[in-house]
């Protein structure tokens, strides 16, 4: 087997487990932070993103998947850069950071593929995992945390 290679993941709106600002949560405009990810395979021919929150109560609530991105390692603050998924709240769509209570982490997971990924809009987190077995190249990931501002917890 041969060894996956590593994605370097960053944004410019927060570090590696450190907050994340409300721009980007249910607190703020809830829009997608920007990305950007470095040694991505020459070989690579798309990117998958998968946003979600092993925190929730009862499961990982998955906040935003996204197949078939440009491998120029670039996603721009609050675009769509490839073909949507079905999050958790049943939307195509991000779904920003909204813990009901304490501090969750959010996991930015972006994969680099041999392929492009052949999947219908509506298609879910366990069905593009399983399209993604033997394709992937590098993988790397960000942790982003939030916990809802105290002001909002009393109300």
């Amino acid at each position: 087997m041969v060894k996956e290679k590593k994605l370097l993941i960053s944004s410019s709106a927060f570090k590696h487990n450190e907050r994340i600002p409300d721009k980007f949560t249910c607190e703020g405009e809830d829009v997608s932070p920007p990305l950007e990810i470095k040694e991505i395979p020459k070989t690579a021919k798309s990117l998958v993103l998968i946003v979600d929150d092993p925190d929730a109560s009862g499961r990982t609530w998955d906040h935003w998947l996204v197949w078939n991105i440009s491998t120029k390692g670039i996603i721009e603050e609050g675009k769509v850069p490839g073909i949507q998924g079905v999050n958790s709240a049943g939307m195509r769509d991000w779904h920003g950071p909204c813990p009901p209570r304490g501090t969750h982490r959010y996991f930015f997971k972006v994969f680099a593929l041999d392929t492009m990924l052949n999947l219908v809009n509506f298609t879910g987190k366990v069905k593009v995992e399983e399209a993604m077995k033997g394709h992937i190249l590098a993988k790397g990931t960000l942790i982003g945390k939030y916990e809802m501002p105290k002001e909002k917890k009393q109300n």
